[in-house]
């Protein structure tokens, strides 16, 4: 120690170090004890720089220690620290004179489990899930083109700057701001009285209601964005009647409003982006449009304007049209004198020769013939019908012999009797004789009633 101690001066009994002397003694000493440790920890916030080094936090529930890998040793990690997990490092405890703090050198990591954290996220986002807060049916499409838009988050940070620059610049729009804390105890139940706060507006009222409700916030680490996992927070956002996109952290955060809103956006500008389209591409869009259709209607006018000039050409001259069926008139009208002067002989013609057979003797000799021939009909019919007649009645006469000899009176004949009841039923048994109220027998020649 004798480098690090200065000859006391006169009057003086203390050493006096300098600040580096002093910082490079702690260096040594601390590493010189933990020179080899292995730290069981949630992985905290996680940096990775452009020069390649690793920084992260290792916490429990009460201490946080930070934490580096050199850019060397960081790619050769078997894991890499994301934050929420819980790992085991191993490494050593080193100090860092710039900023008068300690920290660790890890060279080693493993997976231990799922930090406290992240393991009440995954139960929470479970439980939530299984009411079906999360379900893809009750997601509302997002406004193409909203009239009002409010934007629940910090008045004061560059998030709101963010959302009304990208809105300015894609389309205009009027925004309401909700201004709430966005990281705290007063984060969960200031953005959920946002939320309900907005769905109950009056639309039409002295205060538009809005049409879509964006939430924004910066990135952050897990504790900095729990608010967003609240479940106050999730019930409003699913139960918002009003569309509702989120945009809490970066690309890579992911909350438990982001599984319950309409839209999860990476980031608050893409939420913008998401909330309005460009009105320079709507603008010309709508002149491309204009154009096809004017040059459209041109076009169909002209095509038709051709067609009806190549049919023009097509048809002939109505002059030479009338002169023509004039001429034709002219032909028929020289023609009809003659045709109706040969009509006129060839119907005499057939006249007399129809004249000449309509003589009164010839219609007489007619008159007698078919007179005869109708009294040969009338007499075959006669004989024949007669014969028909004689034929049906043996027929019948046959079917009567042979419905008496099958019919039971033969078999009264025979000795035999039928026995009847009161309705007049043929008794079969003696027990129906026995129930019958009166009977009634008929025998060959007639019937009693004993």
């Amino acid at each position: 120690m004798s480098d690090l101690i200065d000859n006391p001066k006169q009057g003086e009994n203390a050493p006096e170090y300098s600040v580096s002397e002093l910082s490079g003694a702690l260096k040594r000493m601390i590493e010189g004890e933990f020179s080899h440790v292995r730290i069981r920890g949630e992985v905290g916030r996680v940096a990775r720089p452009p020069s390649g080094h690793l920084y992260f936090d290792l916490k429990d529930d009460k201490s946080v220690i930070a934490s580096v890998t050199w850019k060397g040793q960081a790619a050769k990690l078997a894991t890499q620290p994301e934050e929420g997990l819980e790992v085991v490092a191993t490494g050593k405890i080193t100090t860092f004179a710039g900023q008068s703090r300690y920290q660790m050198i890890v060279s080693e990591m493993a997976v231990a489990g799922v930090g406290a954290l992240m393991a009440q996220l995954e139960k929470r986002k479970k439980a939530l899930a299984a009411e079906g807060l999360f379900d893809a049916s009750r997601k509302r499409d997002i406004p193409y083109l909203p009239e009002v838009i409010g934007v629940v988050t910090s008045p004061s940070g560059a998030v709101i700057r963010d959302i009304l620059h990208r809105l300015r610049d894609r389309f205009p729009r009027k925004v309401i701001i909700w201004p709430v804390a966005v990281q705290g105890e007063k984060c969960a139940p200031d953005v959920t009285a946002a939320i309900e706060g907005f769905n109950q507006m009056t639309p039409g009222g002295a205060m538009p209601r809005p049409d879509l409700i964006i939430v924004a916030r910066g990135g952050g680490s897990i504790e900095d964005l729990w608010g967003f996992n609240e479940e106050s927070v999730v019930r409003a956002a699913a139960a918002s009647d009003i569309p509702l996109i989120s945009a809490v952290g970066h690309e890579t955060d992911t909350t438990l409003i982001d599984y319950a809103s309409d839209l999860r956006a990476p980031t608050p500008t893409a939420a913008a982006e998401h909330a309005v389209p460009v009105r320079a591409d709507l603008m010309g869009w709508l002149s491309s449009m204009e154009e096809r259709r004017v040059r459209s209607l041109s076009s169909g006018i002209e095509s038709k304007r051709q067609r009806l000039r190549d049919l023009g050409r097509a048809l002939p001259n109505p002059a030479e049209m009338v002169a023509m069926q004039g001429q034709r008139l002219d032909m028929l009208g020289d023609r009809l004198p003659r045709a109706l002067t040969a009509a006129t002989v060839t119907k005499r013609t057939r006249l007399m020769q129809a004249s000449a057979g309509l003589r009164p003797q010839a219609l007489s000799t007619q008159v007698t013939q078919k007179k005869d021939v109708l009294d040969r009909l009338f007499k075959n019919l006669n004989t024949n019908a007669k014969t028909s007649m004689d034929r049906l009645r043996g027929q019948l006469d046959g079917l009567e012999r042979i419905r008496q000899t099958l019919g039971y009176e033969a078999t009264l004949k025979r000795g035999y009797a039928v026995v009847r009841d009161q309705a007049g039923q043929v008794v079969m048994t003696a027990d129906a004789a026995k129930g019958a109220a009166a009977l009634e027998i008929e025998f060959q020649d007639g019937k009693i009633k004993p």
